[in-house]
């Protein structure tokens, strides 16, 4: 069983969903996800989006970043963010996006890192207000189709060129496959982008659940690797299936030994996902403690100098973590801008706002990946890849802070631009 599309996109993150949302409405879009539309990293984040705040800050921000990576960023890709930032913000706020304000103005916090507050934020979940409000405008499309519970296999490839995947569905994904077939959808590719025509593609290996998406331009966003680590932040099924696949076809990966582990995030003997303690926490004025209650490390430092502190610290301590205290930020602050970690951590029977809290680092974030020009496209022609599963070089050795869901978007928007001509 086929099924034709113009564009086919692989992942429902931030970087799959804005990717479809800047294609044209008159395209047919794909696109599939391993689990449900919501289990995405992207909905995880809780800091914020960083936004350049005006051409003085350009000098800092871009120093920033780079510095944080450890200057191995790529800098026309870290131009090319900070210039797109705004276009971004304007985008999401259109898309019914709700950042905090202030007397009517966007109220700007501050992460380790960072020479000034330029992150903007939804309480401390930012990338589920962000990443819901993107998914509600794509499932108002009538051209894009998603199937949940899909997996890709494999991408589809004829002499060099990609077009587009073979996948395998689960339960309810191989249903919606059959409804579409039955209702005489993907029968044709619109004229806009033209047919690729089934005959020149190799048979699918088998019949049931398989099945192939066949497009003419292949968008892979298919979030981290953290699924590959005991302890990570990153939701199970994330397990790098995109830059798997592309060794598979000899297509250029980049940084793979870049993985950035976050400082803090909540200790607990059971296994499974870490809940974060976000970034902002220590912007906002969190210390962090050893085993005595003695400070140790200045918490605004890259997240990679400070997660090897702790390390460090618990070493020396002979413990499996160290204490985070928020007794410098003032319960009102605590309780409006970070109430899902306050009643998270209630929750595990600490209350931030009287004690401190065990933290400890955990894999977070895959620096490299897949590589990609400025346009999100890989060494595949027809192939773009977007969002963590890409390495366009943003942020080097070293991510900083709240910078993953704006490159993601940034790039998102570029390859969704190339891939209609609009960006030459």
């Amino acid at each position: 069983m086929d099924i034709n599309a113009d564009v086919v996109i692989v992942g429902t993150g931030v970087g799959g969903l804005f990717t479809a949302l800047n294609l044209p409405g008159d395209i047919r879009v794909v696109m599939l996800t391993k689990s449900d539309a919501e289990s995405s990293d992207s909905f995880l984040a809780q800091g914020g989006i960083c936004v350049l705040r005006d051409e003085e800050d350009y000098d800092g921000y871009f120093e920033d970043t780079m510095r944080a990576g450890h200057y191995e960023n790529r800098k026309e890709s870290v131009d090319i963010m900070l210039r797109g930032s705004q276009d971004v913000i304007r985008d999401l706020v259109g898309y019914g996006v709700e950042f905090a304000k202030e007397d009517g103005e966007f109220v700007y916090t501050r992460e380790g890192a960072h020479s000034r507050p330029r992150i903007l934020f939804h309480e401390d979940i930012t990338g589920k207000e962000i990443t819901s409000k993107l998914l509600e405008r794509v499932k108002e499309r009538k051209n894009i189709t998603i199937y949940e519970y899909t997996e890709m296999t494999d991408i589809i490839e004829k002499e060099g060129v990609c077009c587009g995947v073979k996948a395998r569905g689960r339960g309810r994904a191989e249903e919606q496959v059959l409804e579409r077939e039955d209702a005489g959808e993907g029968a044709e590719v619109s004229e806009h982008r033209g047919a690729v025509e089934s005959a020149e593609v190799p048979e699918q290996e088998d019949a049931g659940s398989r099945f192939r998406i066949l497009a003419r331009d292949t968008v892979l966003a298919t979030g981290g690797i953290g699924g590959r680590y005991q302890h990570s932040t990153n939701f199970p099924h994330l397990t790098g299936d995109a830059v798997e696949i592309a060794k598979r076809h000899n297509i250029r990966l980049e940084n793979l030994d870049y993985v950035q582990f976050h400082p803090t995030t909540l200790y607990s003997k059971k296994p499974g996902r870490r809940f974060l303690i976000s970034e902002s926490v220590r912007g906002e004025g969190a210390v962090l403690y050893n085993k005595n209650k003695e400070r140790f490390v200045n918490e605004l430092l890259p997240r990679d100098v400070v997660a090897d502190a702790i390390r460090r610290q618990m070493k020396e301590d002979g413990t499996d973590y160290v204490w985070l205290s928020m007794e410098y930020i003032d319960k009102e602050t605590i309780l409006t801008h970070f109430p899902h970690i306050y009643e998270h951590c209630l929750e595990e029977g600490y209350d931030v706002t009287r004690e401190c809290i065990p933290v400890v680092p955990a894999q977070h974030y895959f620096m490299g990946g897949i590589w990609v020009d400025a346009d999100s496209r890989t060494s595949m022609k027809r192939l773009y890849a977007v969002g963590e599963t890409s390495c366009n070089g943003v942020h080097g050795a070293n991510r900083l802070a709240s910078n993953s869901l704006l490159e993601s978007l940034v790039f998102a928007k570029r390859a969704a631009q190339k891939i209609t001509g609009e960006n030459p």
